[in-house]
């Protein structure tokens, strides 16, 4: 038998808190909205998108790392 290596953890949930109206939300790390990620609130770009990871915007800031998810490959 032969032994298949563990999935790395690669991607979760971030917990961020928008720089212009204080808004907290939770946005995916491998997110690909097309325009990048807005607040709910204000619209304000929190992330832009980058073909993997966001990128976050100047000024956002993250309050916490959630639940990480298994990728599959």
């Amino acid at each position: 038998m032969v032994a298949r290596p563990k999935r790395e953890i690669r991607s979760y949930f971030l917990k961020v808190k928008c720089p212009k109206c204080g808004n907290e939300q939770i946005i995916y790390s491998h997110a690909s909205i097309p325009g990048g990620v807005r607040c709910l609130v204000c619209g304000t770009l929190l992330a832009r998108t980058s073909g993997g990871k966001v990128i976050l915007e100047d000024g956002v800031e993250v309050l916490e790392v959630l639940g990480k998810i298994e990728t599959k490959r």
